[in-house]
């Protein structure tokens, strides 16, 4: 685990704008699941993902983290991360 004023080194972006809605959730929890401990990925969709993000958190208990770097009206962009 990084020290705790280490930011998670981001190792990719993750646009889910022009996939199918039933196509995305799984194709952020690979996305996700892919990531080391330390590492995140920029979330980038065109609704407030709210639903993910709450369902990652409770499935993960206390091994995800995110943060929301720009929060709509057309574009949101949360910051994944596996602690």
């Amino acid at each position: 685990m990084s020290a705790a004023n280490e930011a998670p080194q981001i190792t990719s972006t993750l646009d889910v704008r022009d996939v199918a809605h039933a196509e995305r959730h799984p194709l952020i929890y690979k996305t996700y699941d892919a990531l080391k401990s330390g590492q995140a990925f920029i979330l980038v969709v065109d609704h407030d993902p709210k639903p993910v993000l709450f369902e990652l958190d409770f499935v993960q208990k206390g091994k995800f983290n995110y943060s929301y770097l720009e929060q709509g009206p057309e574009v949101w962009r949360v910051k994944m991360a596996k602690v």
